[in-house]
């Protein structure tokens, strides 16, 4: 068996979750990472896959730490509801060097799976609406097909609505 390209699709191997790895051309200039793979991805093509099923990681920082908020591209992300569910009083975005650090991933490609560093996790309820869903495979231009119970098992995540109205 051949080496695994990330750690997040080596944690899908070793737990024999099922799994397709889909690539695409990551544009060196791009920072609208999730925009980028929903633009890539999203359509009536082979993946036909909405947008809203491609979810994207976000590191939040919160008193003592750092947490995880898995959520669609499309949707803004609730810090205030992100705290509430972990028990917190706040929480903001994450600095993006300690996010790399934890993770052990660049931005861009930080994917909820295989962090180096586990973090409390939580992942939109909407996840639960799909059979499957897209998310970072731990490098820029590459995602992960898997279903949401098995990203929500393998992560130990809370499920909540985290979305911003």
């Amino acid at each position: 068996m051949s080496r695994a390209a990330t750690r997040a699709i080596a944690a899908l191997i070793a737990a024999q979750v099922p799994h397709e790895v889909l690539r695409y051309h990551h544009a060196a200039d791009q920072r609208a990472f999730g925009a980028e793979a929903v633009e890539r991805l999203a359509g009536e093509g082979p993946n036909g896959v909405r947008p809203e099923q491609i979810f994207k990681t976000l590191v939040v920082a919160i008193p003592h730490g750092l947490a995880v908020a898995v959520l669609p591209v499309p949707a803004k992300l609730s810090l205030k509801a992100v705290a509430a569910v972990l028990g917190v009083p706040k929480a903001a975005m994450a600095d993006p060097e300690a996010a790399q650090r934890a993770t052990g991933y660049v931005l861009g490609g930080i994917s909820p799976l295989g962090q180096r560093k586990t973090l409390p996790t939580v992942v939109d309820t909407s996840a639960l609406g799909f059979d499957r869903l897209l998310c970072s495979a731990g490098q820029r231009g590459w995602d992960v097909a898997v279903a949401p119970a098995d990203l929500i098992r393998l992560t130990g995540a809370i499920t909540a609505d985290i979305q911003a109205q």
